[in-house]
């Protein structure tokens, strides 16, 4: 496994999310640069930001395990809930790519994807800080055809198959794992309650945001050994870039979607590492992810950062997407709450607080003027 110094937009797009934040990252096609670099290799993390060991580093073994089998050919998801395949036409469809058209190069062919936590590592000792490795279409294309997109994306979809039905209030497990990544949210929650706006003309970019992003950056290697058991410890400098990653850009005071999938991956390599558990799954999406969008609202509403993407907001909202997919689950087959219930203020008021999906409408509404 590999972290990148910046948000990736490439690798961002590769998982069921809406829009880009920049940067970008490779692939374990082959051929390419393995993903996982530092000493790992390809035996490291190998995650859905498919970072390249530096050249001339010696990779560990291929973890070679029990993979998902893949369903039977010309299976379809379901609309939203996924307990099936995300084939091409999906990832493609997200990524704005048009198959064999209009004069930008086709996609190839991304194998199906069967809701599953992802393989664990094999043992490692860590490795260094990594770099970005897409850089080009073709890059791209590489790391849509690797294990990389395909066990992210699997393992998007199993949180989503979690929390199928559930709501934020009913009872669920809550490991010493979860437990502390909580408890780190909300340090950085009580940073913000620290470090108020500065008085300024405009609206959005406000400074301070900076002073809050380098002091959560600073301590972004403690605050990971907070979480980490201590024989995990040897992995901070590679998961510490993830941690950085997720929450917005301080030179452009910028957050979006790709800062968003960043969060994600950290919580896959917590996955990949034994950290985090199939019994965790409920608890990752309801509590842990609530906890990190109740916190980057905060960190909106006080510092009004911009939205990140220089292509314009491909979602109705301008930051997050993982609150739509995951909160649709959540209402799959509700037998109230329905599409057009996020027109009703009543229907808000009462539920919006137990599904992820209608308090992101909620949010969205706040900040925005006009009609849905």
């Amino acid at each position: 496994m590999q972290p990148t110094p910046a948000p990736w937009a490439s690798a961002a797009t590769a998982a069921p999310t809406g829009q880009r934040s920049g940067g970008g990252s490779s692939s374990d096609a082959p051929g390419a640069p393995h993903p996982g670099g530092g000493s790992c290799g390809g035996g490291g993390l190998v995650t859905a930001a498919p970072w390249a060991r530096p050249p001339g580093t010696a990779a560990c073994p291929q973890h070679a395990d029990g993979r998902a089998a893949p369903p039977a050919p010309g299976h379809k998801p379901p609309s939203m809930h996924s307990a099936g395949p995300m084939g091409h036409a999906d990832l493609a469809g997200s990524l704005g790519m048009r198959p064999g058209g209009g004069g930008s190069a086709a996609a190839p062919p991304l194998p199906t994807v069967t809701p599953a936590m992802p393989p664990l590592a094999p043992p490692c000792a860590g490795g260094a800080p990594a770099r970005k490795r897409i850089g080009s279409v073709s890059d791209l294309h590489r790391f849509l055809a690797s294990p990389s997109c395909r066990d992210y994306v699997a393992f998007v979809l199993s949180l989503n198959d979690a929390v199928a039905g559930k709501k934020v209030s009913d009872e669920c497990s809550v490991s010493a794992p979860v437990d502390a990544l909580l408890c780190m949210l909300e340090t950085l929650s009580r940073w913000v309650d620290e470090i108020p706006p500065v008085q300024q003309s405009l609206r959005y970019g406000n400074p301070a945001y900076r002073t809050w992003y380098m002091r959560m950056a600073d301590s972004a290697d403690d605050l990971l050994r907070a979480v980490l058991p201590e024989e995990l410890h040897g992995r901070v400098a590679e998961l510490s870039p993830y941690l950085a990653d997720s929450f917005g850009n301080a030179t452009r005071i910028d957050y979006g979607t790709g800062h968003e999938t960043t969060f994600a991956a950290l919580l896959f390599c917590l996955a990949r590492l034994g950290l985090l558990t199939e019994d965790d799954r409920q608890a990752v999406v309801l509590r842990v992810f609530k906890q990190y969008l109740d916190l980057m609202r905060k960190v909106q509403t006080t510092y009004w950062l911009e939205p990140a993407g220089s292509h314009g907001v491909w979602g109705l909202d301008d930051y997050q997407m993982l609150p739509f997919l995951w909160g649709a689950s959540q209402l799959l087959a509700h037998p109230v709450i329905k599409p057009k219930s996020i027109h009703s203020a009543a229907v808000m008021e009462a539920h919006a607080h137990d599904y992820l999906y209608l308090a992101a409408v909620q949010f969205v509404k706040q900040v925005k003027k006009g009609n849905l």
